[in-house]
This record gives C-alpha cells, structure tokens and sequence, in this order.
C-alpha cells in the first residue's frame, strides 16, 4: 500500500474503534489502543512518521500543562514527598515480583539484581499522558488535587530523565547554561503572545513555543525535549493570555496523542503468554501504588477525599516505563521479552486507569468514608473543607459566564454572592480583582453537606463548561438535600432538555441566550446623535 493508504486504514480504525468506545460510555482512547493492538496483530506496520506525530503530540500535551501548571506545587512536600517515598517503594516491590516470576520459571532474568532494580524502577513512573487527558477531561487539570498529580508525575519525569541520560553515558552539553538566557528573552515573547490575535496564528504560535524553544533548544544540548517544551509552558503561565493558549492548541494536540496510543499498540507483537503475565503484574503492582498514593497523601496533610482521586488518576503504569525498559535492552540490562511484557502491561493499565476513573465518579467519596476521619487543623491550608454559611447565592464554575453572573447579582441584588472554582490560578487572579471566590470541588460530597447543613444558600448556579460536571453537582446537591433554587446552564439543546427533566426549575442556552440578547441591542431605540461640537 502507499503512505496514502496506510494513513487512512489506521486512521479510519483509530476512529471507527475509538467510536465504539464512546458508545459503550467509555473513553475514546480506550479504542485507541485497541485499534494499535489489532492492526499490530493484524501484521500492519505503522506508517513513516506516525512515531514523530505521536512524539509532537505529547511535546504539546506537556506544554499545555506547563501554561497551567502552579510551579510552586513541586515544592510542597505532598507532591516531591510522595513521588519520592512512593518510587523508592514500588520498586523494591516491582522487583520482588519480577524476581518470583523469574524464579518460578516466568520470565528470563540477568544474573545480576541491577536488571530487577530496572524493572521495578520503570514500572514506578505513571502515566503523564493519560493522567492528564483524564484531568483535562473533567476540566480539573487546575484543581489543587490535579496540580498535585501533576506535580508528582514532573518529579517522576525527572527522575526518568536523570536515569535515561546517566545510562547513555553522555551529560548535558555545556552549552545547557545558555538556555538560562530564555529568562530574559520571555520579556519578548510574552510580548508577541499579546498581539497574536485570536485565530489561526495564536495556534501557530502555541505550536512554535512548544517544538522551537521548547523541544529543539533543549533536545540539542542534551536535555529530553518534553522536559523542554513543559518549562517553556511554565513561563508562559503567569500571562493573561495562557489559559486561552492552551484552549486553542486543545485540538490539534488531541489529533497527535491518537497517534501516542496507537503506537503504544503498535509495538511488538504480544503471545498471549506476555499478556497473561503482563495481567499479574498489573495485578500485583496497580493495587499497591494506588494504596500508597492514598496513605502518602494522608500523611503529607491531605483530606481522604483528596488523596484517593489523585491515586485513583495515577493508578497506571507509564510510557516512561517502555522508554526506561528499552535503554535497559540498549545497555544489555534486560531481555527484548522484559520489554514487550512491560509494553504490554503498560497498555493493560492504561486500559484499567481510563474505565475506572470513567465510570468511578463516586468511588472517592466510599474510599473516604472508609478511613479515619482526619484532624482538619492538620490538614493542608488548601485543601480544607469550605463554610458557605455566609451566602446566599453560590456560582459553581467562575468562567466568564459565571463571571458575569457574579457581577450581575452582586451589584443588581442585596445578596450575598460567592464564587466556587477549582481552578487555583482563575481563583487568585479573581480575588485580586475583588470578587469573593474560592477554590472548591462540585463533585465533593463534603462540600455539598456543608452547604447545605447551614441553611443559608438559597439559590445555585450550575456555570461549569462541562455538562457531565453540571449533572454530577445536580446529583449531588440532591444527595445532600438542597432544597433552594437551582439554575443552570447548557451549550446545547439536548443539554438544556436533560436539565430539565432532571428538575432543574431554570436552564439557560448559551448560544442561544446570546443571540437573543444581540437582537434585542440591535432593536433596542437609537440614543439620539450627539450635536455637532462648534
């Protein structure tokens, strides 16, 4: 076939898969990986470049983080101590895993344990890619338990960077100091971002940062351009115009990351004898990384609630893990049959990760239950519970709809208004401006109860961008036994029908709502022309 062709039958399977997927209410990438598993048994090779789209779509994934990453989250000891304390524990546990399937006759071992220690080094990391897209998903890649997910995956990144360049035997070019000088040259760039516009060109832009300052000038002084392209983002992320960059690189970078999954399938060809050990492995290891997360999370002053929905989101094993496994093969550390098993479990998790935090919506709250309840004077500052006794009114979602719902009702009305965002950045930057906000989570059961049990909101606003958030919050304000009025917005017809029979006494169309509004300024009586000046 032509590269014409072998484009289009991998991509109509990537699609025609990932679509089965979401009818069975399951994440598209899901489908993804299952269309690289059946081309790949299939005998289908990949097309040329298909590994360079995958490579640029995680350097834009890791620059889309960077614009909302808080780079102050890699200091709190919730994030660099748990990453730590937790790698250094799922290794000896990997290795004693890999090491009993190796003396019960599973699997090939080297003669020494510094190919146990690789192993269960690589199957410490979890997945950045898939962590993020489950984020991005819930619209919670801002919220703090995200940025704290985050930040363990960066020190987990590093780490891997760390290991993969001591094992290739070369440092850093000594010319790497000189990538200090983008310090000063963020002055200009920020200065561009301003006056790129709105359009096509703003993408463009986004494109340019990621893949120019961002991979190639790190890749070629020796530092793995991802890390590159997520720094570059981190300095981009105190602009105004940040969250709007990465909304408009949200696309085409999604398009790309088809291109990750299919590849992770694509690889070696499994026996059903890797899959049934890659399903032990799974087994043996998944379980203990989501337990520690959670206990190091309590530990390091997290609420229970917290702490399981990050562990649940990092409850998967990395592709860090086969870049880790194949550098093991290049030093003659590990066989290629350790490597395909690792690739093997790796797609397993990636599996198991997306369907449970897709379907798990209440599984945090029943996992919180079960633990002991927590001193809140313990508790980090930003994850204690929130007192709306002093409320009338609460917004849930402060984009600019909500924005603009607050405006109305606190300078038309004598309620009293408070805003609700689990976006830490929009937070900050709305307090500055004078609005009484603060960051909290719709889908926390606690949150709800607490509202509730004081008696003093008498009306809700459901203004959060994602449907699915909308009726979770609807569900659990009914849970909790809101009784006041509840308003919400839709993007859609259908959306704002749903609303509806679920009770919902008001629903607002977005789109539709404006257009109404422009043609009652366009009918609207013509203020009288100003007299001419003498």
């Amino acid at each position: 076939m032509t590269l014409v062709q072998d484009i289009a039958v991998t991509l109509l399977t990537a699609a025609g898969l990932g679509w089965l997927a979401m009818l069975c209410r399951v994440p598209p990438l899901v489908g993804f990986l299952g269309a690289g598993f059946l081309l790949g048994g299939l005998g289908v090779q990949p097309f040329d470049g298909l590994q360079s789209l995958a490579d640029i779509g995680v350097t834009l994934l890791l620059f889309t983080i960077g614009l909302k990453f808080n780079i102050r989250s890699l200091l709190r000891p919730e994030a660099y101590g748990t990453a730590t304390v937790h790698m250094a524990l799922t290794t000896l546990l990997g290795m004693g895993v890999v090491g009993l399937l190796g003396v019960l006759g599973f699997v090939v071992l080297g003669d020494d344990w510094q190919s146990l220690a690789l192993i269960g080094f690589a199957l410490s990391f979890s997945s950045t890619v898939l962590a993020v897209k489950v984020l991005e998903e819930r619209s919670d890649d801002g919220s703090f338990y995200g940025q704290t997910a985050i930040a363990i995956l960066v020190v987990q990144d590093i780490a891997a960077v760390v290991f993969i360049t001591a094992s290739n035997g070369t440092m850093p070019s000594p010319w790497a100091v000189a990538l200090f000088l983008l310090l000063p040259a963020m002055w200009l760039l920020r200065k561009v971002l301003d006056r790129v516009g709105h359009g096509e060109l703003l993408v463009l832009f986004g494109v340019a940062m990621a893949l120019g300052p961002g991979y190639f000038l790190f890749d070629a002084v020796g530092i793995k351009g991802d890390l590159g392209a997520l720094a570059i983002g981190m300095l981009f992320a105190s602009h105004p115009r940040s969250t709007e960059l990465a909304k408009s690189l949200f696309s085409v970078k999604e398009l790309f990351l088809v291109g990750f999954f299919l590849t992770i399938g694509l690889g070696d060809t499994p026996t059903w004898g890797d899959v049934a050990l890659a399903v032990v492995l799974c087994t043996a290891i998944l379980p203990f990384k989501v337990i520690g997360f959670l206990l190091l999370g309590r530990l390091f002053g997290l609420r229970n609630r917290t702490a399981a929905r990050k562990a649940l989101v990092l409850s998967n094993f990395s592709e860090f893990s086969i870049i880790v496994a194949a550098v093991g093969v290049s030093a003659g550390l590990m066989t290629e049959d350790l490597l395909t098993l690792i690739a093997v479990a790796v797609a397993l998790s990636m599996v198991g990760s997306s369907l449970l935090n897709d379907r798990a919506h209440h599984l945090p709250s029943k996992i919180a239950a079960r633990l002991k309840e927590q001193n809140v004077a313990r508790l980090r500052p930003e994850d204690r519970p929130i007192d709306t006794s002093d409320a009338d009114v609460v917004i849930l979602g402060m984009g600019r709809v909500g924005r603009s719902a607050y405006e109305r009702i606190h300078h038309d009305s004598r309620l009293r208004v408070l805003g609700i965002d689990n976006d830490h950045a929009v937070v900050q930057r709305l307090r500055e401006r004078g609005f009484k906000v603060m960051e909290g989570d719709a889908t926390d059961l606690e949150f709800w109860h607490r509202l509730c049990s004081g008696g003093f909101v008498q009306t809700v606003l459901l203004a959060m961008p994602i449907h699915d958030s909308n009726t979770f919050a609807l569900d659990q304000l009914r849970e909790a036994g809101f009784t006041g009025r509840i308003t919400a917005m839709a993007q859609h017809q259908d959306q704002v029908e749903h609303l509806k029979a679920e009770g919902v006494e008001r629903v607002f169309n977005l789109y539709e709502g404006a257009g109404l509004a422009l043609a009652d300024l366009a009918l609207a009586p013509a203020k009288p022309p100003r007299p001419p000046r003498d």
